[in-house]
């Protein structure tokens, strides 16, 4: 598939919540799209940016096109990566100046014997060092990845980040928002040993699941998926058709203020007029800032990314004929030409 950043505008951030994407080409016939919202600091963010695709590739499901297996062991393994000598190590790296500069000196002194600090190496847990019983940052972040591979569409979702499809206008909701409220959540919850308050897993969390935040997830004798808090993704698996019209994937920053509907809804009104997806994009972004600091909806991190499904003209179908048939997946494969990105870290002001 092939993908083009079309442009990234940014807001000055006001408070330390971050806010990371991917966008990327998995292979000559795969795209791979993700919205990483951080909370308590960017760095798990910043780690699944990095780090939560290429653990998609290097899945055995991956090569056998089990492309749902590979995602979901993906989410699970960055908690593992975060671990231990090697896991923190790297979450120094992608920290702040400070922490980079510290954790680059940690990288000299403690990679494996006889290695390049800068090569990937698989052997995350038993690399030796002072934090070899690090137990994972106590930040986090949700992850809310699609994957398209010629006509299908893979949805993989943890936390409160949402993907929606516009299928002939009308909105559909490929991710569920894992909030503590929710009967499951709520179950999982309290048999861990954690509660809800004011609609809060141990008062502090608005939501049910998410990559990092290992405070949570400490009971030995349960398996990740069973723990408080839980980086298992909900997977939906769609085909995509000449019905669908474009694919959002957007932070709650987003959500709070539009209804999936109310989003598409606009995203429709503008979508064939603006000059670009980018323009699309801010105008959405404009439409949920808040006017000022002082109110609720409109002052949180947004982020979204839009994917437009680009048909072939029926004229240019009849003129392929067979060729068009047999080159199927090449024309999937190009449906999802422009996508544009933009970052908003919660601000009123532009720069």
């Amino acid at each position: 598939m092939i993908v083009s950043a079309q442009s990234v505008a940014q807001l000055l951030s006001l408070h330390a919540i971050f806010q990371h994407s991917a966008l990327l080409d998995l292979d000559n016939d795969t795209a791979f799209f993700g919205v990483f919202d951080g909370h308590g600091g960017k760095v798990v963010a910043k780690f699944c940016a990095k780090y939560l695709h290429r653990e998609v590739v290097n899945c055995e499901a991956y090569a056998a096109g089990d492309l749902g297996t590979a995602v979901h062991r993906a989410f699970f393994r960055m908690d593992e990566m975060m671990r231990g000598q090697r896991g923190w190590r790297e979450l120094q790296a992608l920290g702040d100046k400070i922490n980079q500069f510290s954790g680059m000196i940690e990288g000299l002194i403690w990679s494996p014997k006889g290695s390049n600090s800068n090569v990937e190496h698989d052997d995350w847990a038993f690399e030796e060092g002072p934090h070899s019983d690090f137990t994972g940052p106590n930040c986090g972040c949700t992850a809310c990845v699609a994957i398209i591979r010629n006509k299908q569409l893979v949805v993989a979702n943890a936390g409160d980040s949402r993907c929606v499809i516009s299928r002939n206008g009308q909105a559909y909701n490929l991710s569920r928002d894992h909030k503590p409220e929710l009967e499951a959540e709520r179950e999982r919850i309290q048999s861990a040993g954690g509660y809800i308050q004011m609609g809060r897993v141990n008062g502090t969390l608005n939501l049910s699941r998410a990559i990092g935040d290992m405070e949570f997830k400490q009971n030995k004798f349960l398996t990740p998926d069973k723990q408080i808090l839980t980086a298992n993704p909900d997977i939906n698996i769609v085909e995509l058709s000449d019905d669908d019209d474009f694919l959002v994937l957007a932070c709650d920053g987003i959500w709070d203020c539009m209804s999936s509907q109310q989003l598409v809804d606009f995203i429709h009104e503008r979508i064939n007029t603006e000059a670009s997806l980018s323009a699309v994009c801010e105008s959405v972004l404009d439409r949920c800032l808040a006017p000022s600091t002082l109110g609720g909806e409109g002052c949180d991190n947004m982020t979204m990314i839009l994917v437009q499904f680009k048909k072939l003209n029926p004229q240019n179908k009849e003129a392929n004929g067979t060729e068009q048939s047999a080159g199927d997946a090449e024309h999937v494969r190009h449906c999802c030409c422009s996508l544009s990105l933009l970052q908003i870290f919660c601000s009123s002001m532009r720069v």
